[in-house]
C-alpha cells in the first residue's frame, strides 16, 4: 500500500503475509519463518514475502491439509486499511487457492498499546485434511 513510510524489516516487511506464513507454519507444526528464511541470511534482503507464504503452503501441503479459511486483524494506526480491504482480501485468498469469502481482513487501530510506530498482525487459519 502506499503511504509515506515503510516498515523496517529485513524482507519487504509485510507483516500480514509474515503472520500468515507463521500460523500455515505453526498449524503443521513446521516451525516459523525465521527458521526457513532466517534474517541472518542476505539472500532474504528485500525478498518478497509471497515467497516465505509460498513455502508455508508448501509444508502444509505436504502435511496433508488444506486451507479452509483465514481470519486476520492487523493492527496499525496508519495507513488506514478500510480502503484497502477488498483488495487485500482478494489478493490473499488468490494466493492461498481459495475464495475470498474464505478470507477475514479486520483492522484495528493501536489506541492506548503504545505501538503508535508499529504494525502488528495476528492470523488464525482452519484447515482441513485433504
Amino acid at each position: 500500500m502506499p503511504h509515506t513510510h515503510g516498515l523496517a524489516g529485513h524482507s519487504d516487511g509485510d507483516v500480514l503475509l509474515h503472520a500468515l506464513t507463521d500460523a500455515l507454519l505453526g498449524a503443521v507444526a513446521a516451525g516459523d519463518i525465521g527458521s526457513y528464511f532466517p534474517p541472518s541470511d542476505a539472500r532474504w534482503k528485500g525478498a518478497d514475502s509471497v515467497l516465505f507464504l509460498e513455502e508455508a503452503l508448501k509444508q502444509v501441503r505436504k502435511a496433508g491439509y488444506a486451507v479452509a479459511n483465514v481470519d486476520s486483524t492487523v493492527i496499525l494506526d496508519q495507513p488506514k486499511i478500510g480502503p484497502h480491504a477488498r483488495r487485500i482480501q482478494t489478493r490473499i485468498a488468490e494466493l492461498l487457492g481459495i475464495r475470498p469469502d474464505q478470507v477475514g481482513i479486520k483492522a484495528k487501530t493501536p489506541e492506548g498499546m503504545g505501538t503508535d510506530n508499529a504494525a502488528i498482525a495476528h492470523v488464525a487459519v482452519l484447515l482441513e485434511p485433504v
